[in-house]
């Protein structure tokens, strides 16, 4: 599972004796050394019995995969106890531990999450769909949007990358169906991996495969030499997904917190129309579908005192006074989109460069604001907070908010200096509520968190980085410019998906450090052996499917190509096909989440279970065999 750089994997000196492989069974057999030393180095001599070690390795892999699928304990639970079962038996070292806590693919995913977590923020998602897809509103459609886009951009970026892109755009759509996200974010992941297989850049298989056949044949696969092939499988693998995306369960996210069960939909607030508004001489029915439907202005106070009716066609003037009423997430769309202000333009606090929060809070038996209005009480001048919005029960107050008589139990919003918002809680008798987002208020900064994603996806795609490095950088980024504020980083950060990679890389390195893939290469060059063309191609395939998630994409590579090699030299074929068949299969896990980043970065945001990616990965693995065997065939000929 760990990844490493291409250029380090191919620093063994395996291949470096490697022959050409499609000369004559003659010429083949003549040849003593080359690919047949190859494939010994690869097995490490290991004897037809299989030792002791590598029995308990495969058990250990098997009693945690069973467990897995089970679903009964959480799967950090599962994955930290199997690392202590590979201790206690003494497959894995002790000094070797904790050395996932340490690996690239750690930092990829939680930088992903932390950038992802940046790019929904900054609301730059909600503006592209209204302008691209404004109507876009059925399931499937958006759906085959999502995946179409992802599996494009996957071929020409990191495919984590293009994923990370498209997260936050899923998450909107979702809200605007009503559906969850789990619909969409495992289908993208898959089409995330199909993309990748189109260039040679696309992921890293193809990278470290076009070494290899480099240094078998003397010519390595050119940029496209993946193409026919590998978008022949994207776009029979993105019909698949459009069409049968039903076959996941729905999931709600795990692990649900105090915060997500707090349902408040009928906050009122305020917002003023300024120079700078995106609706300013547009109609109210204009301003109404940056909500999405879960907000409604009630009232427009123009000149101060004229109250009008919000009907669909009134124009909206410079400083009219809109009272709205809706959802948190809704409310903050109509202001951030429309840039309307909430606050007057008054800064929070003495200390303006102090961190600005939003906080909901209900008022208290005791509270000194019951009875008063936040005008009467010089709110703002009195204790530097701004009173963004209230909630009553039952009841939709017409004033405005400054004019709301405070009752005992109304859900506030206040705004205020993060340090000293929770004293002045206690002194006007408030309970802060399980802090959530609430974003209302809060400054965007729409184009630096694309920015700072665009700059590290060019980082990776012309070598100055590599991925990890990048990704983290971006996600510092993300930080340092303020996209997501300090209190909310680890927020953003899924725990348990991070530590079940750290304590899986050593668990599953042991296949490879007591010797066990070389069983597993040693026993399919037999096999091999007595297979037809057809069929060696299609065992090459499968076993690299298999393989991948307990190996990085680019260790099954190295392990599997030079038998795939071996298998083309035997039966007299080329060997290109062969070395085809090694990059789709490492570059296919659709099985687990653990095999790749993508489907391990949607699985805690999509609440998926262990036990989900077959439902839908299975049947994709044998369409991605049915398609590509035959592809490989015509694209590549054998003879």
């Amino acid at each position: 599972m760990a990844p490493h750089e291409p250029g380090t994997l191919l620093d063994t000196g395996l291949l470096a004796s490697a022959e050409p492989c499609w000369q004559s069974r003659d010429q083949r057999k003549q040849q003593k050394g080359g690919l047949a030393v190859l494939i010994s180095r690869i097995s490490g001599g290991a004897s037809e019995d299989m030792t002791t070690p590598q029995i308990l390795s495969f058990a250990v892999i098997f009693i945690m995969m069973a467990a897995l699928v089970w679903g009964r304990y959480r799967y950090d639970l599962v994955a930290a106890a199997a690392l202590l079962l590979a201790l206690a038996i003494g497959i894995v070292p002790f000094d070797e531990a904790f050395s996932g806590f340490s690996d690239d693919i750690v930092i990829i995913v939680g930088s992903a999450l932390l950038v992802s977590a940046g790019i929904a923020r900054s609301g730059i998602m909600e503006v592209t769909i209204r302008r691209f897809a404004p109507n876009l509103s059925g399931v499937r459609s958006q759906l085959a949007l999502l995946v179409i886009v992802v599996t494009i951009l996957s071929a020409f970026v990191k495919n984590i990358g293009a994923l990370a892109i498209m997260i936050p755009i899923a998450f909107q759509f979702a809200r605007r169906s009503s559906v969850s996200p789990s619909i969409f974010l495992m289908p993208m992941a898959f089409g995330s991996l199909l993309g990748g297989l189109m260039t040679q850049v696309g992921t890293s298989p193809n990278v470290v495969v076009s070494r290899v056949r480099e240094e078998l044949t003397g010519a390595a696969f050119t940029m496209f030499d993946f193409t026919p092939v590998g978008a022949a499988l994207a776009a029979a693998g993105t019909i698949f997904l459009v069409f049968f995306y039903w076959l996941l369960p729905v999931r709600e996210k795990l692990g649900g917190s105090v915060n997500e069960a707090i349902d408040i939909k009928n906050y009122l607030t305020e917002a003023r129309i300024v120079r700078d508004s995106t609706v300013l001489g547009k109609t109210v029915a204009d301003l109404m579908k940056l909500s999405g439907g879960d907000a409604i202005v009630t009232s427009i106070l123009r000149n101060r005192t004229m109250r009008m009716t919000p009907l669909p066609d009134v124009v909206l003037k410079m400083n009219d006074i809109l009272l709205l009423e809706g959802d948190p997430g809704a409310l903050d769309r109509l202001v951030s989109q429309g840039k309307l202000s909430v606050t007057g333009n008054r800064a929070s606090g003495d200390d303006t460069t102090g961190e600005l929060v939003a906080i909901e809070a209900v008022i208290g038996e005791n509270s000194p604001l019951i009875g008063w209005t936040a005008q009467r009480l010089a709110l703002y001048h009195r204790f530097n907070v701004n009173l963004l919005a209230v909630s009553r029960h039952g009841e939709r107050p017409d004033r405005r908010l400054a004019e709301i008589q405070l009752r005992l139990g109304d859900v506030i919003v206040l705004q205020g200096n993060a340090a000293t918002i929770p004293e002045i809680l206690r002194e006007l008798g408030c309970l802060p509520l399980a802090e959530r987002a609430i974003l209302l208020g809060s400054v965007r900064k729409g184009v630096v968190p694309v920015t700072i994603l665009a700059l590290a996806m060019l980082a990776t795609a012309f070598g100055l980085l590599p991925v990890s490095v990048a990704f983290f950088t971006a996600a510092v980024g993300m930080v340092l410019f303020k996209v997501i504020p300090v209190r909310d980083v680890y927020q953003s950060l899924d725990g348990p998906i991070l530590v079940m990679l750290a304590v899986l890389i050593p668990v599953s390195d042991s296949l490879r450090s007591t010797g066990a893939t070389g069983v597993i290469a040693g026993e399919l060059a037999k096999l091999g052996t007595i297979l037809p063309a057809t069929g060696a191609l299609m065992l090459i395939l499968v076993a690299a499917m298999a393989v991948t998630p307990f190996l990085n994409n680019a260790a099954t590579v190295l392990v599997m190509a030079p038998i795939a090699a071996e298998f083309a030299g035997d039966l007299g074929y080329r060997p290109e096909a062969f070395l085809m068949a090694v990059a789709i299969g490492a570059g296919c896990d659709f099985l687990t989440p653990i095999g790749h980043q993508c489907n391990t970065l949607v699985m805690g945001p999509g609440g998926y279970r262990f036990s989900d990616y077959p439902r839908l990965g299975l049947p994709l693995s044998f369409l991605v065999v049915i398609v590509a065997v035959p592809m490989l065939m015509i694209v590549w000929p054998m003879s």
